[in-house]
């Protein structure tokens, strides 16, 4: 009878999933920054809300006046273990433009390491390998290697196609797979 609660624990199914933010009606984004071209000059402005759904809505416009070009918004996740995880799962609504999705495995770092995904106006799901994402800063690729880091601490979504344009992008899941 003493093996039972071994055994128990041997049957629970083992997650696989890491929950990076649970978006829910009553999720606290709190924790999200806005980050614009603002700070270079620029006059781009996003948002990021809930909507009556409880997803993170991140909306705007993006200006290339004065030199300006991107919205981003940032979550500082904490330090997060990547635990063997191979990929990172969006589950989103876009308008149909492409964004970049962000990571930082520390947040003193001064680039990220990205991947462009493109949005189709419909709720889609997107896999990005992290070994695929490769590091970036202020739009030039550097001759460092694709993600291999044990931890992630901060994510970002950004929009900056080179051209003045509203946005609109709806986030549901943002999960390690």
């Amino acid at each position: 009878m003493h093996y039972f609660p071994l055994l128990l624990v041997l049957l629970l199914p083992i997650s696989t999933t890491n929950v990076l933010f649970d978006f829910s009606e009553k999720a606290d984004i709190r924790s999200w920054r806005v980050i614009d071209d603002v700070v270079m000059g620029g006059r781009s402005a996003g948002t990021f809300s809930l909507n009556d759904e409880g997803h993170g809505v991140f909306a705007g416009t993006v200006s290339l006046e004065n030199n300006g070009g991107f919205s981003s918004v940032r979550y500082y996740a904490g330090e997060v273990a990547i635990d063997g995880k191979t990929k990172v799962y969006l589950r989103l609504k876009g308008d149909g433009k492409e964004y970049q999705f962000r990571i930082k495995s520390d947040v003193r770092d001064w680039y990220s390491y990205i991947m462009p995904f493109s949005t189709t106006g419909e709720w889609q799901e997107v896999e990005i390998p992290l070994d695929d994402m490769y590091p970036s800063f202020r739009g030039r690729k550097l001759s460092r290697s694709n993600f291999n880091g044990d931890y992630l601490e901060e994510i970002t979504f950004l929009i900056g196609n080179k051209k003045n344009e509203s946005f609109e992008l709806q986030i549901d899941a943002i999960e390690l797979r």
